[in-house]
């Protein structure tokens, strides 16, 4: 059959696994397809694809089998439910997992390179996805890390054709990467500040307060600073109130600092893409004397005077 396309997430050799799955490929001129047997090209489509009607009614049932399955054992969780439907619900996890095994082993047959897919994220997720139910037999409650299987939900991208969206996820983890040191010491000086006030806290409030270990004050002042407020620990005294009041009013100030941070990533990330305004180096404001202001700016981002037409 010649002409037969579907996206698939191991062509070429130059791009990442992930960014590889819009991509369309012919199965009788695809070197690592044509000399393959037609059912496994045929099995390929509909577990890669989502071009055929099988292969988009696969992703679905897979979608709808995961959103069950962490159900079930979200459910199995719950004390007054596991006591009347235990059985059940054990009985349930096994069908998804065996369910779940057949796929990855087909996934793992099919593949023009396995190994590469095993390796891939989506082939990460898909073996943890059926390891916890058989290492609950080996180790008693380790089912409940069946619910990474909710990372596979992350294809639905693909079955509904929300691939355009993955443009801003990406540009958002590089204004991660790009102000990953900026964070960095960001977290630092915060860790400093909870060390210095929880030692003081220490000091002031002590243990007939509930103070009674500076580590101890130290989590009283991260749970104070991030304006979380458990309330387990509370200060006494006069003074001491008076410390948390300032720790809570400098909670608020440092919650805005990363938001800038990761915004200010992201326009430099959109200038580099040339999505936003390129700035003219020739175009001096006037008051400051300072250049390079975008191309349609009417103020200056130095001193917001009046800047002259380009």
């Amino acid at each position: 059959m010649k002409n037969r396309t579907m996206p698939y997430a191991s062509v070429g050799r130059s791009q990442k696994f992930s960014d590889k799955l819009s991509m369309g490929i012919e199965y009788d001129d695809h070197p690592g397809f044509k000399d393959r047997p037609r059912w496994k090209n045929d099995l390929h489509q509909i577990i890669f694809g989502n071009t055929t009607f099988w292969g988009r009614t696969f992703d679905v049932v897979l979608i709808v089998a995961i959103v069950c399955s962490v159900t079930v054992v979200m459910l199995e969780s719950v004390e007054s439910i596991n006591q009347r439907s235990g059985r059940l619900l054990f009985a349930l996890e096994w069908v998804f997992t065996l369910a779940f095994t057949i796929e990855y082993t087909c996934r793992l047959l099919v593949a023009e390179r396995w190994l590469r897919y095993g390796r891939s994220f989506f082939g990460v997720v898909d073996l943890l996805a059926i390891l916890p139910t058989f290492l609950s037999l080996v180790v008693p409650g380790a089912q409940v890390g069946a619910v990474l299987r909710v990372l596979r939900i992350l294809r639905v991208f693909r079955v509904l054709k929300l691939a355009q969206f993955i443009g801003g996820e990406r540009m958002l983890l590089r204004a991660f990467r790009s102000s990953a040191y900026k964070i960095a010491v960001f977290l630092i000086a915060v860790l400093t500040v909870v060390v210095v006030f929880g030692s003081a806290m220490y000091f002031i409030e002590g243990s007939d307060s509930g103070f009674t270990s500076i580590p101890r004050s130290v989590y009283w002042a991260i749970v104070t600073l991030t304006t979380v407020g458990f309330g387990d620990i509370t200060p006494l005294t006069p003074f001491g109130q008076m410390v948390a009041a300032m720790i809570m009013v400098l909670g608020y100030g440092i919650i805005a600092v990363p938001t800038g941070i990761v915004t200010a990533g992201m326009i430099d990330r959109v200038r580099v893409k040339g999505t936003a305004p390129a700035r003219v180096s020739g175009r001096v404001c006037a008051s400051c004397g300072r250049p390079g202001h975008s191309s349609d700016a009417q103020f200056c981002c130095y001193c917001s005077m009046d800047l002259p037409s380009s």
